[in-house]
């Protein structure tokens, strides 16, 4: 019996079959959108993903904020620990200190946190910054509210403490805008 022939085997040229590369291209997942609405040209881009979409998009002044607060945090630091007694003079305008160890403790707690100041200026990682900002806006508030407490308590206003306590609630309403505007998901370009 004679074998039978197989047919001529024919060479497929899969770059101009237009319906074969969009199977391959289906089959292997690229092509279409993913789930935040990108298409990717290649399976390596989608596994690797789009190192645009990783990069922080800073709200304008966000770095120059990051600067002040961490020059204001350093210099009341130091001018609490090297110099207490004026620092309290200038916030409770004339009263007198009855001990420097707690302006000294403030001021080492308050360097520690400009530390921390100093190096979110550097990073470009938006959970750091965010933490920092959020750090600060606390602070900030919890200083306003020892300070209105201790006025309730004491009686005592003054112009240097009405410029804290209004200088905190700013800083805190800017501290939490910068907060949330890290946080925001970039608009699709």
């Amino acid at each position: 019996m004679a074998a039978k022939q197989p047919p001529p085997l024919m060479k497929k040229h899969s770059q101009t079959d237009l319906v074969s590369r969009l199977k391959t291209r289906k089959i292997l997942g690229v092509g279409g959108e993913d789930d935040d609405g990108e298409v990717h040209r290649s399976k390596i881009s989608q596994v690797l993903g789009n190192e645009i979409k990783f990069a922080v998009r800073e709200p304008l002044g966000l770095r120059v904020w990051q600067f002040v607060s961490a020059v204001l945090f350093s210099g009341i630091a130091i001018m609490a620990l090297a110099f207490p007694d004026q620092l309290y003079d200038a916030v409770f305008d004339g009263a007198q200190v009855t001990s420097k160890t707690p302006i000294r403790l403030y001021g080492g707690a308050l360097l520690s946190i400009s530390l921390i100041m100093w190096n979110a200026l550097y990073t470009a990682e938006k959970v750091i910054i965010r933490w920092t900002l959020l750090t600060e806006a606390c602070y900030f508030s919890v200083q306003f509210l020892v300070v209105t407490a201790t006025l309730a308590e004491t009686g005592l206003v003054s112009q240097g403490i009405l410029l804290l306590l209004a200088s905190r609630l700013l800083f805190v309403a800017i501290s939490v805008y910068y907060y949330y505007q890290v946080g925001r998901k970039p608009k699709k370009v």
